[in-house]
């Protein structure tokens, strides 16, 4: 996880959008009031927090929120991919993985106490600089929670054993391929290795190289818990519903005894140069030609990382940025471009993209790419530019911190602070300091940093020549390391942190008996659970008809708002699939009143986030405002759905953008095999049979006009189809005017609403398998499904729980079989979908191409058992069921959980109290009732396989399990 300020969190562009030319009943959006000066943002960025540390060295870090009856608990080890030496690459990560599966009071796998407790936003995560784990936990099982991160700091190693080295070691090889298999997942080697130097703390990937990870032996992962997971290597943040007192208490009982294990080395890691500049062009299963230019930059321990961060906003980070105003916008020569400033602790990289619009020249984007750098560099930022980019910074992380854990809430910003920074408070000086900056100081930083040799990569559509087998060590396929300099290390020289053989640390101490600590023979029991506490539903009705839904959170300055329409892709004209979709596009080219560039500076100035999705049934347009800005915010949302521009100047460019969209589809696994799926299941005439993208036909999308779009725009986007959810830091009563002056006065259109046909007959069911060919795959991309005689307003809660123990969760019976046990996958996951009408059941399963075979082998064998006479285990019906209805305060302890709960409330037709109602019901079910509704429902002997791999390798594998395997081409290809 990267600091807020990345510039990919700071795309707040407007997701895909549409628009309409000649529309009905269009107004002029209220005037907006002025935003609220950045320095009142800032000051509202505030996370009060108590520090200790116990005897050991573990820091500590407490903050009290008790809007939630849940604790955040973080755990951030100051170790990463950055400490390993010479052929222990990837070990970080493979010791994260091992960390989950028990401890020497924890036999079992870590994800079962978690589920059984109601935990949610729960994982761990390596990167160069730091391992973390993290929880938000109900506050009843702190106890229970604390006990297991103090188990497995001090109690690890006599659970480590070869068996599941070896499980995890696969897993991690299967996340590595599950990644070099993406389109342009071999750019994140090439990046590193030629930026960076051979033995350069950051030349090789956190993933790490296959040889490595096949070489890594007990012992080693042994010694390397034992050399960085000691308590003085740690922050443990605790957030939430607790005090000072209570958690000096439980900190101490928990962790005090464990002992500090040995000071870990620290890491020379300085910025290296390229002594002059580099280009390489490698071949990738890619839509259209990417041109990158990149150059390595200072990290934390450096103030011009900050500058460097804010000008890659300016240059491609906003909507209204350089890249996109000149190169897509301006001389439409590129469909996409952006700039990221990627910073770790000691050192980053600055990282600027163009995608290439097919029929334009390589070379000649190339240099309109390099004039646009130039220019930044050459004349900085404009202070208005420098303004918008604080304000969507600072707008950015008061959203996040509603949360109190996850991967971006008030515990990690805080764990963040102290392990970089040494400072848990930090994030108030880097947004004061953000606040400072002038332009002259963010050109002085780009012209430090950005006039030094570049590597230019360009991947081009083609067959790779390599994959990623040989990339992520040390001594990888570079074609400059060793000629770099200003690494310090040539590839001959040991680095600081370098163990040789034998001259290891000192084991740990071991941790004194257990009578001098807790007792840790059981797990500590979950306390009296707090009910679950729904805000209460208000409703409204503008003067238009127009409903309004709203429910008060309060406890950071932000207000959710969605205006979902009954459409979505259920309403995309069958014989012109992909209408909404460019629509959508359309939409984000401006307003009658304001272009592309206007409205992303108006957007940007209110610090606000307006983003759109086409769902199966419905098509949402979403606002997420800092509240001081709310007025202004929702105009100009109002007149982003109800006027848009629908240039015929903008319909080619975006016709090109979804173009390159629709074919990058073609070539991603997952997509292939949706494209492939949905059709299938459903058939080609059923409003649901299209791919769950909703991008459409590219034949269709070369004909559209802007005629088309505003007939679809006018028939659907209507204030009968309306309803607007609000969710935040406000009141009905106070709401409600601003709505009505943004919404009310939106007059419905002539003739009479369209409606949607979900009567189609969906084609009789029989098991069979697609093949789609992707040659040089790693991996074979499996889904799998068939349509249920459910729909989803029936009670699907039994069905729901019951996959769950199937397929639904890390637990299940498919995950733990190829994952946990076999090794073949990164992950099996399956679910029942969410559509109005009829639904399916889904399987989802990338797994290693030479178990292709074998793995839906074994997932048939494991759905076969469940449903004839091995249903859920009484284990099993405990997490799935007591951990539901635990989770349940957690689950919607944001505004955003929350207002997605109020949808689901009307869209599904369920009652207002339907989570209070859930959180009673969960612990009532049983086994058979669980088996009966899962037995009832799916059949395995009508599940469509589709697998998207390298044909020649797999088909021999499917032609074993006796099932009809057809070749299948990808609808659009």
């Amino acid at each position: 996880m990267q600091r807020f300020l990345n510039a990919s969190l700071l795309a707040l562009a407007i997701a895909s959008a549409a628009p309409s030319p000649v529309l009905a009943a269009t107004t002029t959006a209220p005037a907006a009031p002025a935003p609220a000066p950045l320095a009142d943002l800032v000051k509202a960025v505030n996370i009060p927090y108590e520090q200790f540390s116990l005897p050991n060295g573990l820091r500590v870090l407490v903050h009290t929120d008790r809007k939630a009856p849940v604790v955040a608990i973080s755990v951030w080890y100051g170790v990463g991919s950055k400490n390993e030496p010479k052929g222990k690459t990837g070990f970080a990560h493979l010791f994260e993985h091992l960390m989950f599966n028990g401890s020497e009071h924890n036999k079992g796998d870590y994800f079962t106490p978690l589920q059984n407790a109601g935990a949610t936003d729960y994982n761990g995560t390596t990167w160069f600089d730091r391992t973390n784990y993290f929880e938000t936990v109900p506050s009843a099982a702190l106890d229970r929670f604390l006990m297991l991160e103090s188990d497995r700091m001090g109690y690890l190693l006599g659970a480590v054993t070869q068996e599941t080295l070896d499980n995890q070691r696969s897993v991690v090889q299967n996340e590595k391929r599950q990644g070099d298999n993406q389109p342009f997942g071999l750019v994140e080697y090439e990046q590193l290795e030629n930026l960076y130097p051979v033995g350069h703390p950051y030349h090789h990937s956190t993933i790490g190289s296959m040889a490595d990870l096949d070489g890594a032996s007990l012992a080693d992962v042994k010694a390397w818990f034992t050399d960085h997971y000691g308590p003085n290597n740690a922050v443990l943040v605790l957030a939430g519903d607790i005090d000072l007192a209570t958690a000096k208490a439980k900190v101490a009982k928990w962790f005090g005894a464990i002992p500090a294990g040995p000071k870990v080395q620290p890491v020379a890691a300085p910025v290296p140069t390229l002594p002059a500049p580099v280009a390489k062009t490698i071949k990738d299963e890619v839509a259209t030609t990417r041109i990158y230019r990149m150059w390595a930059i200072p990290g934390y321990d450096n103030p011009d990382y900050l500058p460097l961060q804010i000008g890659a906003v300016i240059l491609g980070g906003l909507a209204s940025s350089r890249l996109d105003d000149n190169l897509v916008r301006g001389q439409q020569v590129a469909v996409s471009a952006g700039a990221n400033a990627e910073i770790y602790a000691q050192a980053g990289q600055f990282v600027v993209q163009a995608d290439v619009k097919p029929g334009q020249d390589a070379a000649a984007v190339g240099a309109a790419l390099d004039a646009q750098i130039k220019r930044l560099v050459t004349e900085g930022p404009t202070a208005d530019e420098l303004a918008r980019a604080s304000t969507v910074t600072a707008s950015d992380q008061i959203r996040k911190l509603e949360s109190v854990g996850g991967f971006g809430g008030k515990a990690p910003t805080l764990a963040e602070g102290l392990l970089y920074h040494g400072d848990a408070g930090y994030y108030r000086k880097e947004l004061a300091d953000m606040a400072a900056l002038t332009p002259a100081k963010v050109r002085a930083a780009l012209q430090k940093w950005l006039t030094r040799p570049v590597f230019a990569l360009t991947v081009e559509p083609g067959t790779r020549t390599e994959g990623g087998e040989a990339h992520g060590g040390w001594a990888s396929n570079d074609t400059t390391a060793n000629s770099v300099t200003g690494g310090g290390h040539g590839s001959a020289a040991h680095p600081a942190y370098w163990h040789q053989p034998g001259q290891d640390p000192a084991p740990r101490p071991a941790v004194p008996a257990a009578a001098t600590g807790p007792d840790r023979s059981e797990l500590p029991p979950i306390g009296q659970l707090a009910a679950l506490q729904f805000p209460q539903i208000e409703r409204a009705t503008l003067s238009n008809g127009v409903k309004v839904v709203f429910a008060r959170r309060a406890a950071v300055p932000v207000v959710s708002v969605q205006v979902a329409f009954d459409a979505g892709f259920a309403a995309d004209p069958r014989a012109a699939l992909g209408t909404q979709a460019m629509l959508l596009k359309m939409m984000d080219q401006g307003t009658k009143s304001l272009d592309a560039a206007a409205f992303a500076r108006a957007r940007e100035n209110l610090g606000a986030d307006i983003s759109n999705a086409a769902l199966p049934d419905s098509t949402a347009f979403q606002l997420d405002a800092v509240a001081p800005n709310l007025a202004g915010s929702l105009a100009l949302l109002a007149d982003y759905i109800r006027n848009p521009a629908l240039k015929s100047d903008d319909l080619e460019r975006v016709r090109a953008q979804q173009l390159a969209a629709i074919d990058a589809e073609l070539r991603d696994p997952s997509a292939m095999a949706s494209r492939v799926l949905y059709p299938a299941l459903y058939g080609p005439q059923h409003p649901y049979g299209t791919p769950p993208t909703g991008t459409g036909d590219p034949a269709v999308v070369k004909r559209l006009t802007p005629a088309d779009l505003a007939a679809f725009h006018q028939a659907w986007l209507r204030p009968s189809k309306a309803t607007i959810f609000v969710v935040g830091d406000t009141t009905l009563a106070a709401v409600k005017p601003l709505l009505e002056r943004s919404f009310g006065s939106w007059a419905e259109p002539a003739g009479a609403a369209p409606v949607k046909n979900l009567s189609a007959p969906i084609p009789a069911a029989s098991q069979r398998i697609l093949l789609v060919d992707r040659p040089a795959s790693p991996q074979s991309m499996i889904m799998a499904g068939e349509v249920l005689g459910a729909t989803g307003r029936d009670d699907l809660v039994p069905l729901r729980t019951a996959n769950e123990v199937l397929g639904g969760s890390f637990l299940s019976r498919l995950n733990m079989d190829l994952r946990e046990s076999k090794g073949w996958t990164y992950g099996v996951s399956s679910a029942v979908s969410e559509r109005q009408d009829r639904v399916i059941y889904r399987i989802v399963a990338p797994v290693q191409t030479d178990q292709t075979g074998p793995s839906i082998a074994a997932m048939q064998a494991d759905m076969g058992a469940f449903l004839k006479d091995k249903g859920v285990a009484p284990d099993e019906l405990s997490w799935a069921t007591q951990g539901a209805a635990r989770e349940l305060p957690g689950a919607f302890e944001t505004s955003s959980s929350v207002l997605d709960g109020l949808v689901k409330i009307v869209q599904f037709q369920r009652p207002d109290d339907y989570y209070t109602r859930l959180a009673i019901r969960y612990p009532t079910f049983t086994a058979p009732q669980l088996d009966q509704a899962a037995r009832a429902a799916l059949d395995p002997a009508k599940l469509t396989w589709v697998v998207v791999g390298d044909a020649a390798k797999i088909k021999p594998q499917l032609d074993k399990l006796g099932l009809p395997v057809d070749v299948a081409s990808v609808p659009g290809k």
